[in-house]
């Protein structure tokens, strides 16, 4: 076997790190869905104290880089709390951290795109805040901000790249493993590249239907 060959070790190097990539774009996906529809709960409720707090911390969250936040988390929170913080796990805490502050900036346009004359409409007819989110924003909203959502679920895919630098091997640095062993960077960057690329195209037409759905819903609803 020479040096530049690719064996089916490779392969499933390819694979490992590809189903990383997936299950931690899902998991850091859904936790920063959860905790940025939270955090624009809160606001929408102003709740004191924890409305301005939430909101700074988005704002720090989503304007500073990525990298610089992984290594604070990889580095420096384990010193901090005098613990031990895995790779996997620092990747985890970034990344949904990262995720939930642009999802709040997401839900927070959206629920204010609703207009205000439907809101004191609800009002007259003796609507709760919380039914009038339920039943007259939340619909709206969620049709408003699904685009805005497929482009940032493509570039959070995009992100999770980076967490290869503290050593969780993902697909990029399965790429970079491939690379090193066979020497064949543009057949192995090309195939991580196309992956991606795959990835990214799936989760763009998955959003586009549930955008499409939601729309017609909302308008047979005659919302």
């Amino acid at each position: 076997m020479r040096y530049t060959d690719f064996t089916v070790q490779d392969l499933l190097l390819l694979l490992q790190g590809l189903g990383v990539s997936a299950a931690l774009f899902a998991a850091t996906t859904a936790i920063g869905l959860l905790t940025g529809l939270a955090w624009a709960l809160l606001r929408y409720y102003r709740v004191p104290l924890l409305a301005p707090l939430i909101a700074f911390l988005a704002e720090l969250l989503k304007n500073s880089p990525v990298l610089v936040q992984l290594f604070l988390v990889f580095f420096g929170l384990p010193v901090l709390l005098e613990t031990d913080l895995t790779p996997v796990k620092a990747a985890l805490i970034t990344l949904s951290a990262n995720t939930a502050a642009f999802i709040y900036v997401i839900a927070v346009a959206a629920i204010e795109s609703v207009g205000r004359e439907q809101l004191e409409t609800a009002r007259v007819f003796g609507l709760s805040r919380w039914q009038t989110l339920r039943r007259v924003v939340a619909p709206q909203a969620a049709a408003f901000g699904l685009g805005p959502l497929a482009g940032l679920l493509v570039n959070q895919l995009q992100v999770t790249s980076l967490i290869s630098v503290i050593g969780v091997i993902d697909l990029t640095k399965a790429g970079a493993i491939l690379n090193l062993r066979t020497l064949k960077p543009f057949i192995v960057w090309t195939v991580i590249g196309v992956l991606y690329y795959l990835m990214a195209r799936l989760i763009a037409r998955a959003c586009a239907r549930m955008e499409t759905r939601l729309r017609a819903h909302s308008q047979w609803k005659g919302l």
